[in-house]
């Protein structure tokens, strides 16, 4: 298949499951594998391009979804950096609710800063086979499911407390385990909690930027220090960074509107049924 179209599909792919909760990282192992670019193990089949899935190619399609997230929620980081800094400065929330949130997108940063560094090249070495990717969609499907049917579902961020945003931010650092989704397991955590489900997600998406943001740099370093092991493709680059940043900004604004009046068994299904599919491919190998 030709890169460039293999491209395109990768920044589609990493694109909507960046932000829906059915998990970037799963599908990053296993759509190569099911479209038959990658052996079980990651490794590129004979006749297939390695750069499709080569760490540079990785860290542009993760900028893409930055990229999504910084278009779609702007307006929102215009007033919050503001007033994260001026919390800073004066030590004190002043009833203010930018301040206040700012502070709460803070407060779930040092797990997955903590995590990250700690587990973060062992996880993406160790645990990348198809067939434990399948079994983590499964069990990211169950949290999913069972925070959606327990959860209150009553309360919208100024709700939530500081402990409260703690516990979403120790979950995310799950979603380092591909398969289990960062948006699916920080919206199960904030369901539980009792947050709406769009409230879950928009503050599983305002979380996330940062968190890109800085797994992109850390990865962009690693990128400049030698070890993607491949020659660069700029047109393949190009429009995979596009596909990734303009698929991710669908679908955060589909996911939110979805969530007014939605449940989350359609997300739950699907991770089932992909599940099954990667079960089927790896016992036929």
């Amino acid at each position: 298949m030709d890169t460039i179209l293999q491209a395109i599909i990768m920044g589609i792919v990493q694109g909507l499951t960046e932000f829906l909760p059915i998990s970037s990282s799963g599908h990053l192992v296993v759509v190569p594998y099911l479209l038959g670019w990658t052996d079980a193990a990651g490794r590129p089949l004979p006749g297939q391009d390695p750069f499709i899935t080569s760490l540079a190619f990785s860290v542009v399609l993760h900028l893409g979804t930055l990229v999504a997230l910084l278009a779609y929620f702007w307006r929102d980081w215009a007033r919050f950096v503001p007033a994260g800094l001026a919390t800073i400065r004066d030590r004190s929330f002043r009833g203010d609710p930018d301040r206040r949130l700012a502070g709460l997108i803070a407060v779930t940063l040092p797990p997955a800063i903590i995590f990250g560094v700690l587990l973060n090249d062992f996880l993406e070495q160790k645990v990348r086979q198809p067939e434990l990717v399948a079994v983590m969609m499964i069990i990211g499907a169950g949290i999913l499911w069972a925070a959606d049917r327990v959860g209150r579902r009553t309360d919208e961020m100024d709700r939530l407390g500081f402990g409260g945003a703690f516990l979403i931010g120790l979950a995310q650092a799950l979603a380092l385990i591909p398969g289990i989704s960062r948006s699916g397991i920080s919206i199960s955590a904030g369901l539980g909690l009792g947050l709406t489900r769009e409230a879950a997600a928009r503050f599983s998406f305002l979380m996330a930027t940062p968190v890109i943001a800085g797994a992109g740099a850390w990865e962009v370093k690693k990128l400049l220090t030698g070890e993607s092991g491949v020659a660069v493709e700029v047109a393949a680059l190009a429009v995979g960074f596009a596909a990734a940043t303009i698929s991710g900004f669908l679908a955060i604004g589909w996911l939110l509107r979805y969530l007014r009046s939605h449940p989350m068994t359609v997300f739950v299904a699907y991770r089932l049924v992909v599940a099954a599919l990667v079960i089927v491919f790896v016992l036929r190998a």
